[in-house]
């Protein structure tokens, strides 16, 4: 099997916490007329943000914009540093926190800086310029830009979100809970109560400020730091709300922001899990049909029947965990949350195949190592991130919760409706929350970025993740977006899309020309 690596976008919200597969994931197979940024950008050496590039910010923030950011040589080609932000804007005096940075430079003189981020929450900018920055953008834009990556608050390696240790993770990702039973949601409470206590207990205040919206403003010093007096931004999935966030907070300072696989504002946490449901198993159909026009599809039969063999083999792994060939139990949580992953791109479907295959005759070794891709585990037993924790403490704060049993119910019946291969599994979320020791900062409302420079928002119709109707409703939210539609499988667009897609997206970074709203790539 050949491996592309390349990071995902964003898992489910429900479908994380339920099959425990990580929003940092490595993807298989065989990212107008606005002013952008200094040409000053960070060289290697002590760096100061210029007064003009700073523009007006309150008093006492000052410090965290002028600060002195020492940027030395990293990772082979690149550049790196570590910036303080606020732990809490709203007393920035009494605690700092660390964001760290990594930058690919253009050479020559670069227009500006155009600041990544790969989704989540929890996805690490940082690694994904320096292991996958040539899936994510085109040589165009590498030409004209330089890239910068960061670990968003919380996340990895600036100041983490801690909450289990390596082999405590592997346990919680093949939990097995039937919350639709008394007993089975009383020993989901306990277990969410538990490990809410451990997060708290590891990461102390931390854990009350990693939302969105703090998220937001540390951008703000990062487009100081880089040297643009207005801020360029790529962002995906999860990316796209912390982007259009940035925009409602800073539409003075927004630049020339591209919003690859929307997710919509508006929506709650419920919403979005019912979202994700139906694009989910409209993407296991076109697998399905994609699959059995091969000669080596393990699935027979009609659409149909085929969706319905893998519908059986998730009930016999849920009756009857199986054994990998390295030993290790692979149970029903493990195995959805490997099945999952290559339907983020459908060049990665022949390896979803594979794993189909040898899953039938009784092997789950290559479902498993799909699953541990997906959360970033080593061979070793170690984990690359801590994606697994900062996916709930962010969404904690960002999304108030149904946790009435009764209606969490009815949620999971109209879910196992909108999916009947993989509705239960997103069902209950609400538990993961109910004992968070902070409770939310943000309701969700629609963001309109009045006044902000010309936005694009990009749009996959087949998206399984971010589904395309998000993606209209983000464009149709801000004022000055407009949108770009790739008729296509998948997760995403730019970076994996066609010409069409890295046209449209470099020419507006690159020369300000702004995409016809509606164009639509095939």
């Amino acid at each position: 099997m050949t491996l592309e690596r390349r990071r995902p976008r964003g898992l489910s919200r429900a479908m994380r916490r339920a099959a425990a597969a990580s929003t940092a994931a490595v993807v298989l197979a065989g990212l107008v007329a606005c002013t952008p940024g200094s040409s000053e950008g960070p060289a290697e050496g002590t760096k100061t943000a210029a007064p003009e590039v700073i523009g007006n910010v309150p008093a006492e923030l000052e410090d965290f914009y002028t600060q002195e950011v020492v940027w030395e040589s990293c990772e082979g080609d690149f550049l790196c540093a570590t910036v303080d932000v606020p732990l809490d804007y709203e007393n920035p005096a009494e605690r700092s926190i660390e964001l760290s940075v990594i930058l690919a430079e253009a050479g020559g003189n670069p227009q500006g800086t155009v600041l990544v981020n790969p989704g989540g929450p929890g996805g690490s900018g940082y690694a994904t310029v320096r292991d996958s920055l040539e899936g994510i953008t085109t040589d165009r834009l590498r030409s004209e830009f330089n890239v910068l990556g960061f670990d968003p608050r919380g996340v990895g390696r600036s100041t983490p979100v801690d909450c289990l240790s390596d082999e405590e993770v592997d346990q919680a990702r093949s939990e097995i809970m039937d919350p639709s039973t008394e007993a089975g949601l009383e020993a989901a409470r306990a277990s969410a109560a538990e490990y809410a206590a451990a997060c708290a207990d590891a990461s102390g205040e931390l854990l009350g400020f990693v939302d969105t919206e703090s998220a937001a403003r540390d951008m703000d010093i990062l487009r100081a730091v880089a040297g643009d007096p207005k801020l360029n931004y790529l962002g995906f999935s999860y990316g796209t709300f912390l982007g259009a966030t940035y925009a409602e907070l800073f539409p003075d300072n927004v630049g020339r922001l591209v919003l690859d696989g929307g997710l919509d504002p508006a929506a709650s946490n419920e919403e979005i899990t019912l979202g994700q449901a139906r694009a989910f198993e409209k993407a296991i159909r076109a697998y399905v049909a994609d699959c059995q026009s091969s000669s080596n599809c393990p699935l027979q039969g009609s659409v149909d029947d085929g969706v319905q063999t893998i519908r059986d083999l998730i009930v016999s792994v849920e009756a009857s965990p199986l054994s990998a060939s390295d030993g290790r139990l692979v149970t029903v949580s493990t195995f959805v949350s490997g099945f999952i992953l290559p339907l983020y791109n459908d060049a990665n479907w022949p390896a979803l195949t594979q794993a189909l295959s040898s899953a039938l005759r009784g092997d789950p070794s290559t479902m498993l190592m799909l699953a541990d891709l997906g959360a970033e585990r080593n061979e070793d037993g170690s984990y690359e991130s801590n994606s697994y924790e900062v996916f709930s403490a962010v969404n904690c704060l960002d999304y108030p919760m149904e946790t009435d049993p009764a209606q969490m119910a009815a949620d999971a019946a109209e879910l196992e409706e909108a999916s009947p291969t993989l509705g239960r599994f997103l069902a209950y979320g609400g538990v993961t929350c109910e004992a968070w020791p902070y409770e939310p900062v943000n309701e969700p409302r629609p963001l309109t970025a009045e006044g902000a420079d010309p936005i694009v928002v990009v749009g996959t119709t087949g998206d399984p993740a971010t589904p395309y109707e998000w993606s209209q409703a983000l464009a149709g939210q801000l004022d000055s977006a407009v949108l770009v539609t790739w008729e296509a499988e998948g997760h995403t667009a730019y970076g994996r899309g066609n010409q069409c897609i890295a046209d449209a997206v470099d020419d507006y970074f690159i020369d300000g020309t702004v995409p016809e709203d509606g164009l639509v790539c095939s």
